[in-house]
């Protein structure tokens, strides 16, 4: 189907079209968009379109092989299962309220002028983003939904994959009245054509890029549209010592190893020195003996001098507390107090979840207060930190900054808005 094509259109070609696109949007109506969204979701389960996903999927996967650690595999990797979940994901944004056209707030003034601060669409949200497919499907979705055009620049990794499910989606939002090209995909995979939406002024409204440092570090010091900082996650756990410890190794095992490769997966382990020595043993059996008896990939340890005279691992190197490693390696650093481990998460943090396991609620209320990152929790997985775990259906991605959003990013941090004032003839 894609062989046929015998000439790649170009980003800036995009970019014409998707801001031509962008009136039609901003003029639609809940109704329209949701029915867009409807036939999108339906567009992925069609079996010939399906199909042509998947096969599209294995050419990607068998180029990456090799190429890529398997983890980096498992996040490229499309299943029929998989696409469902992707259909669902945009059928949940359906049932999400609009936010467009939502008054956020309104003042009638002595002389009668009613003031409205209306929340209105940002209009062309341009995405950069590596091997994930199914940032496709989620970030069209809350782009329609919020009345915006998206334009999509995926890893080359994905690339094909990417093609596959932006020519479904398109086929939906034609199919339900709205132009195919409220959702785009860059054909350039070249670097080249980054730069090219980081400096597409008059063009993008808004950039988002998704992926590692180098992704974001390029984007936030050569962007010239407004950009926002999301997705590098070197979360923390800190193990207090007023700690339930059979709870805590629980957590820790989730955060680390239900899947290592995303951004809210835990990469750094702070024990209390006082309760090292009954832990870090219980934790090493969970991650690494126990997972090696059935037949798991066991998780590196990287210790501190403190945490390795308690149990065995891989001495910690000097960047390890400063590294996203997005696979089954896990610092560890044994801590001195709350405050001992706040300091340190201040000082190594991206900002975007950490978490405390503890009983010790003035511990917990120190710990909340003064971590400043996106996503703070008291007894649970920073695996949570997601757009459709806090009820926003699926995300654009995480902002690790703190403005004009921070954390998960939904349909509200995809608008923006406008003073619409209502007179009768005043004048000043």
């Amino acid at each position: 189907m894609y062989e046929e094509r015998k000439e790649i259109v170009t980003t800036q070609e995009i970019l014409i079209q998707a801001k031509e696109a962008k009136t039609a949007l901003m003029l639609s109506d809940t109704k329209a968009r949701n029915l867009a969204l409807e036939k999108m979701a339906d567009a992925l389960e069609k079996p010939e379109n399906m199909q042509e996903i998947l096969k599209e999927n294995e050419q990607d996967l068998a180029a990456a092989k090799g190429k890529i650690a398997d983890v980096m595999l498992d996040r490229l990797l499309l299943t029929k299962e998989r696409i469902h979940g992707m259909a669902d994901g945009i059928r949940e944004v359906i049932r999400l309220e609009d936010p467009v056209g939502k008054v956020l707030s309104e003042v009638t003034r002595e002389n009668g002028l009613v003031i409205q601060k209306t929340s209105v669409p940002m209009g062309v949200i341009a995405i950069i983003y590596e091997s994930r497919p199914n940032v496709t499907s989620d970030a069209a979705a809350l782009a329609v939904k919020s009345g915006n055009v998206c334009v999509l620049r995926s890893g080359k990794e994905a690339w094909r994959s990417c093609r596959a499910i932006v020519e479904a989606l398109q086929a939906g939002l034609q199919e339900a009245g709205l132009p195919r090209n409220a959702v785009n995909l860059i054909e350039d995979t070249a670097r080249a054509s980054a730069t090219e939406l980081m400096t597409a002024e008059g063009y993008v409204d808004l950039l988002i890029p998704r992926g590692g440092k180098g992704l974001i570090r390029a984007c936030v010091e050569q962007a010239t549209v407004p950009c926002i900082q999301t997705g590098t996650g070197i979360c923390h756990i800190y193990v207090d010592k007023a700690a339930n410890l059979d709870m805590a190794v629980k957590i820790v095992e989730n955060a680390k190893t239900s899947r290592p490769s995303v951004c809210n997966a835990q990469e750094v382990c702070l024990v209390h020195k006082d309760a090292a020595a009954q832990f870090l043993p219980m934790l090493k059996q969970s991650l690494c003996e126990s997972r090696s008896q059935a037949g798991k990939q066991p998780v590196e340890l990287r210790l501190d001098p403190a945490a390795a005279s308690v149990i065995s691992g891989t001495p910690a190197g000097a960047q390890d507390f400063d590294t996203e490693f997005l696979d089954y390696i896990l610092g560890i650093k044994v801590v001195d107090s709350v405050e001992d481990a706040i300091s340190h998460i201040n000082a190594h943090s991206t900002g975007h979840s950490e978490a405390i396991i503890t009983d010790d609620h003035e511990a917990a209320a120190k710990f909340t207060a003064t971590i400043d990152s996106a996503a703070v929790y008291v007894n649970a997985s920073t695996r949570f930190t997601d757009g459709g775990e806090f009820g926003l259906g699926c995300e654009m991605g995480i902002s690790t900054q703190k403005l004009h959003a921070r954390g998960p990013m939904g349909l509200a941090e995809l608008c923006t808005y406008k003073y619409i004032i209502k007179g009768n003839g005043q004048v000043r």
